[in-house]
């Protein structure tokens, strides 16, 4: 099949949306379909693949307008999921009316979906590549990553404002991947590196040297809000680094209800305690790791692979 993936993320802009179709193009062609990525419509499709059903809403409606009978599958995101289904009912919803499949990030998607969709929902658990081995911590420090771009959904300095709370002799230093959503954000987070010595924003790096990072940290936290099912955690899983993430169902939906690294979202205080016990409590970090390492089968890519062939069987 001639698959077309759309996507309402710039080709330059590396987010969650723009990897899922990067990585899934090279899925289907490894399973024989030809995949092209935001294609113009007169280069034609067989099927149609659209990430965020909000965003995505002008061109699933043309792609069924045009094609009343070919596969229509619709990714369903965060913002999807815990904001524009109670915000943008009409639209949102119209999108899932027109799909012949969803396709949900994590375990917990379908407490979100209204009844009436969740016969069309399937989950794929996104996957990730680590680097073969671990290399050596920083002497000098207990690094976290945070690894996330720069926007209210992300609550991206919740742990910068935690680290603020750890006693003085704590060597933890906050290493804050991605970008600013705009200049506002940015001046926030030089604001914050100036006033808080444990932060460091490091912006938007390329993928191999977050990889190396995440090769070399203790830990990482995802503070957010909502996820449709974070694929940072899928790469901090696969490359051994334990995780701290918000009691939020998406992120609860990929580490498993019984993880031991949640705190509630936003609650600084929580957070604080769980990072001084991972610095402080070896026992605690062995455990972090355990658990996570339980999850790495969860996101091989050769688990993604397959399960997005059995959607497009299913379609045929």
């Amino acid at each position: 099949m001639r698959i077309a993936i759309t996507t309402p993320t710039a080709a330059t802009r590396r987010t969650g949306n723009r990897a899922t179709a990067s990585r899934w193009a090279g899925f289907l062609t490894d399973l024989g379909h030809e995949a092209a990525i935001n294609p113009p419509p007169e280069a034609g499709a067989d099927a149609m693949v659209a990430l965020h059903a909000w965003r995505s809403a002008q061109a699933a409606a043309e792609f069924r307008a045009a094609h009343p009978s070919k596969p229509l599958v619709v990714v369903l995101t965060g913002t999807d999921l815990y904001h524009y289904l109670a915000t943008e009912p009409e639209t949102t919803s119209r999108t899932l009316d027109l799909a012949d499949r969803l396709v949900g990030l994590h375990d917990r998607v379908a407490d979100a979906l209204p009844d009436r969709f969740r016969h069309k929902l399937r989950i794929i658990h996104q996957s990730a590549r680590g680097r073969a081995a671990r290399i050596a911590p920083a002497a000098d420090a207990f690094e976290v990553l945070v690894v996330g771009h720069l926007r209210t959904e992300k609550d991206p300095f919740r742990t910068a404002l935690a680290a603020r709370r750890l006693p003085s002799d704590s060597a933890i230093r906050v290493l804050h991947l991605g970008a600013a959503h705009d200049p506002v954000w940015a001046e926030a987070a030089q604001a914050e590196m100036a006033g808080n010595a444990r932060y460091l924003w490091l912006g938007d790096l390329p993928p191999a040297r977050v990889r190396r990072l995440m090769a070399r940290a203790r830990l990482m936290v995802l503070s957010s809000h909502m996820e449709g099912g974070a694929n940072v955690i899928s790469e901090a899983v696969v490359s051994g680094l334990p995780v701290l993430a918000s009691r939020i169902d998406g992120s609860v939906g990929l580490l498993g209800p019984a993880y031991p690294g949640y705190f509630p979202k936003s609650d600084t205080a929580a957070l604080a305690g769980l990072l001084h016990r991972a610095e402080t409590d070896p026992d605690y970090l062995r455990e972090l790791d355990a658990a996570c390492a339980a999850r790495r089968p969860f996101f091989a890519p050769e688990r993604e692979r397959a399960q997005l062939g059995a959607l497009l069987a299913e379609l045929r």
